[in-house]
Formats: C-alpha cells, sequence, structure tokens
C-alpha cells in the first residue's frame, strides 16, 4: 500500500499541480480576452448596449448547466478515463473559437458568428471547471498527492493571480494591439493547458468499477463562477452532523448498489451509462424537492432575477462619456479582486456568526444605497464637489465586489450544508449552475430594461431613471428572506 501510495504521488505530483494552476489562471486571465469582446460590440458591430448586453447573456449560458458535464464525467468514461479526456476536450473547445476568430476576421465581424464561438468557448471553460473541481475532490479524498491539503488554496491563488493580470494586460493590450493578435496570443494559455494533459497520468483502475459507483465516489464537482467565484466553492463542506447522517444511511446505499450492480451485469455497455444517468439525475431531483433545499436556492435565484443588471450599459456610459481608456477599466477591475478580497476577509474575520437572513438583508441594503455613487457620477454631481470620475469608479468598483462577496459567502456556506451526503459535489453543482443561471436571466432583464428606457449608445437621457430603478429593485428579495432558514449562520460549523 505504502508503494502504491508513492507511486500515485509520483504521478499526481509536480504535473498534476502544473495543470491545477494552469486551468485556474486561465480562467481568471480571461478578463484579459473579454475585454477586447466588450470593446468588439462596441466599437467595431456597433451594437446598442441591450444587444451587447444580449450577446454576453446567451455567449455565458453554458455556465448554467455545470451538473450536465460532472454527470457525463462520472457516468461514461472515455477508453476507461473519466477526467483527462473530457479535459482535453474542454480545453480543445475553449482553445478554438479564439483561434477562429483571431484569423478570420469575417466571422468576428458577424454578430451571430461571434456569439456562437464565444458560447463553444464558455462550454469548454465551464466543462474544465467542473472536471479539474473533481480532479482536485479526487485528490484530496484519496491523498493522492502529498500537497492535497494545499490545493484548495492554490486553486483560489492561482485565479486571483490570473485576473489581476488579466486585467492588467487586457487594457494595456487593446490601446497597443489589434484585437485579432489580442486573441492569437490569448490561444497560448489553452494550448499550455493541453499540452500539460498530456503529462498527468489518470489511473484507469478506478473507472473499471460499475458507472452508477462513480457517482457516489467521484461526486464533488463544486461549480465556479464566472468567473472569479470557483475556487472559494472548495471552503464549503458538509458539516460532521450531516456526515453522521451519511453514515446511518451507508448500509442502505450499499444493499441498493449491490442490487444494481446484479441486476445491470448482462447489460451493455451503453445500458448502463444509460441508467447510471437516470440515477444520477433521479438523485438529484429528489434531492431538490426537499423544501430545505429549494427554498433557499429560489431565494438566490430571484435575487438574480429580480435585480435588473445594468453593466454592459455602464461600461458604454463610461467610454462614451466619461472617456475612460481601455488600460483604466483595466485598472479598476483589479480593484474590484481586491475588493472582493478584502470582503472574504471581512466576511470570515466579522460576519460569519451573523444569521444568513441579517447578513443578505445588510447586503443589499447596501448595494442599493452603493447605486447613490453612480446616481451621483450619472447627474455629474461628483464634479460640483470637485470628485474626478475616476475615482468615483474605482471606489464603486471595490465597494461592490467587497458587498457582492458578503452575499455570495452565505451562498457558499448554505449550499455546502444543504447537500445531502453521497451527492453533493453533483448537487453543489446545480447550486452553483441555479446561481449562474439566475444572473443569465438578470442580464436579459437589465438589456429589456434598457431597450425599455431606450437607452442607447449615444443617448444616455434615461440611465439616471435606470439606476434608480435598479437601486428600487435591491430592495426586492428582502421580502422573500424567509425562504432562507431562519436558525442559519455564515459559519460552515
Amino acid at each position: 500500500m505504502i508503494q502504491w501510495t508513492k507511486q500515485l504521488n509520483a504521478a499526481f505530483g509536480a504535473s498534476f499541480l502544473w495543470l491545477i494552476c494552469m486551468i485556474y489562471f486561465t480562467q481568471g486571465f480571461r478578463s484579459f480576452v473579454w475585454t477586447s469582446i466588450s470593446y468588439q460590440l462596441k466599437d467595431n458591430l456597433k451594437l446598442s448596449p441591450s444587444a451587447s448586453q444580449f450577446v454576453f447573456s446567451v455567449a455565458f449560458f453554458p455556465w448554467s448547466i455545470k451538473p450536465l458535464y460532472g454527470i457525463l464525467s462520472d457516468c461514461i468514461p472515455i477508453k476507461g478515463r473519466k477526467r483527462i479526456p473530457y479535459l482535453v476536450i474542454a480545453t480543445v473547445l475553449s482553445l478554438v473559437p479564439w483561434f477562429i476568430l483571431g484569423l478570420s476576421s469575417t466571422l468576428r465581424d458577424s454578430t451571430w458568428h461571434l456569439m456562437v464561438l464565444l458560447t463553444a468557448q464558455n462550454l469548454g471553460s465551464a466543462m474544465a471547471d467542473v472536471v479539474v473541481d473533481a480532479m482536485i475532490a479526487e485528490a484530496v479524498r484519496y491523498e493522492r498527492a502529498s500537497f492535497a491539503g494545499d490545493l484548495q488554496s492554490i486553486s483560489w491563488s492561482s485565479m486571483a493571480l490570473g485576473g489581476i493580470c488579466g486585467s492588467l494586460l487586457g487594457g494595456y493590450a487593446l490601446s497597443n494591439l489589434q484585437i485579432d493578435t489580442i486573441f492569437l496570443l490569448f490561444c497560448v494559455l489553452p494550448c499550455i493547458q493541453l499540452l500539460s494533459c498530456c503529462f498527468v497520468e489518470e489511473n484507469s483502475e478506478n473507472s473499471k468499477a460499475e458507472p452508477e459507483d462513480s457517482i457516489v465516489r467521484d461526486s464533488h464537482m463544486n461549480g465556479s463562477t464566472l468567473d472569479e467565484d470557483s475556487p472559494l466553492t472548495k471552503k464549503s463542506h458538509s458539516s460532521t452532523r450531516r456526515r453522521k447522517k451519511g453514515k446511518k444511511n451507508a448500509k442502505g446505499r450499499a444493499v441498493n448498489s449491490s442490487k444494481s450492480k446484479i441486476y445491470k451485469k448482462g447489460d451493455s455497455l451503453a445500458l448502463k451509462w444509460f441508467h447510471s444517468l437516470k440515477e444520477a439525475i433521479y438523485d438529484l431531483c429528489r434531492a431538490f424537492r426537499q423544501p430545505m433545499i429549494w427554498r433557499p436556492m429560489s431565494w438566490f435565484f430571484l435575487a438574480h432575477v429580480t435585480i435588473p443588471n445594468l453593466s454592459t450599459v455602464i461600461f458604454y456610459y463610461e467610454t462614451e462619456v466619461l472617456k475612460l481608456e481601455a488600460s483604466f477599466l483595466g485598472t479598476s477591475r483589479v480593484v474590484g479582486w481586491l475588493g472582493l478580497m478584502l470582503g472574504t476577509f471581512i466576511y470570515n474575520r466579522h460576519l460569519k456568526y451573523m444569521t444568513l437572513r441579517k447578513i443578505l438583508m445588510c447586503a443589499h441594503i447596501g448595494l442599493a444605497f452603493l447605486n447613490l455613487l453612480q446616481i451621483a457620477v450619472v447627474s455629474r454631481k461628483n464634479i460640483a464637489f470637485g470628485i474626478s470620475d475616476k475615482i468615483m469608479v474605482l471606489f464603486g468598483s471595490a465597494l461592490a465586489d467587497g458587498i457582492n462577496q458578503f452575499k455570495f459567502m452565505p451562498f457558499l456556506i448554505l449550499s455546502g450544508q444543504l447537500c445531502p451526503p453521497g451527492i453533493e459535489g453533483t448537487l453543489f453543482a446545480l447550486f452553483m449552475s441555479i446561481n449562474n443561471l439566475g444572473s443569465t436571466v438578470g442580464s436579459f432583464v437589465g438589456a429589456g430594461l434598457a431597450s425599455i428606457l431606450n437607452i442607447d449608445s449615444g443617448s444616455f437621457d434615461n440611465l439616471l431613471l435606470g439606476i434608480i430603478v435598479h437601486a428600487l429593485c435591491n430592495f426586492i428579495p428582502i421580502a422573500f428572506l424567509f425562504l432562507i432558514p431562519k436558525e442559519a449562520t455564515g459559519s460552515s460549523t
């Protein structure tokens, strides 16, 4: 056993660690190229703010179906392996669209072709995020790597570093390089990621068991956020009480699993995969029907849907009216990353023992009053007080990301507490997808609001009204806080 463990540690050592760091750094560094997409839609394609936001909403939809990727990789091994083949497919999907956009000006200048390619790219990125989370879970669970205990902090640090570097270099690249060059430069990271997959060996022995067993063994596929939330999900695990409850039902699950194996022993491989997929989906549906699960998840979904996302409209206003350069907007995103880190620190230090209802209520009140900064900028009141637009944008970016973290951390903690044993990883991915889907719908609502108010490029007369509506909508989720468990706190223990 000792020799077997040493062999696994060697196989999953430096190459595995490098792959993890590379994937999460690339996820964070995506801001480098997505900044260019914003300018491509605005300056080259001449899309309105609502049309641009529609394109972004469709393109990011693959992040809303993350459990599907996890279930597929768990239930349907490719040549006896469940992770590396899917990671290769995901990396190719995230690489090819940027390569095509960098070489073909015709596709780059077509709204529909661009939207399809961006959707395919996000499909690859979301799939890679799910698969690498499952690989980390396996390494931690089976102690295949001596650094398993540090993987969570490594993944978060890599993504944060990638986000900061991508934001800084993205603005600089837009000021000095052609957009096709930016797309091709970004292809370097997925290429390195694809090459790294060749050096990580996956033990196929774990895939030789019945496919349905893999759902239980490897069901820790935590989701990410757009973006910047994925690494934090590693901090939300089941409580000791829930684990004891899982042990209590372990015998029953083992008996059912044995019966399932006997029943399917003579089945074809395709039929076994079908049964495995069916059971995984059934387990998810059965768990989600419980009021203690669907009620709080409904609140987090409503908290996104009821608040129109006007970020694209604000971007148009900042570039066209305030005349803010791309390099400065990249700097503001770096400040946003720092605000996110500060928000996480404040939450863990001072807020985690408060009830979730109180934390979420304060977060939404804070987000509503934060709109006063945008109202001051749009109405030009800040100039009257001698405060520059850049200071207002930087300060607002840091505060917005910090306060949003007060809202996102309870989601992570509560999700970890609600997941029943046996399918916690897949259900957690479902929770993240619900959160992402809410954000996507909120973007559609924001695009609709901008269209109704006739907010367009060069026409921002009603933007002030739109921001006021956005501020008032922040109070709507407070009315539904009864869906959140009354005694739940922000602590994972």
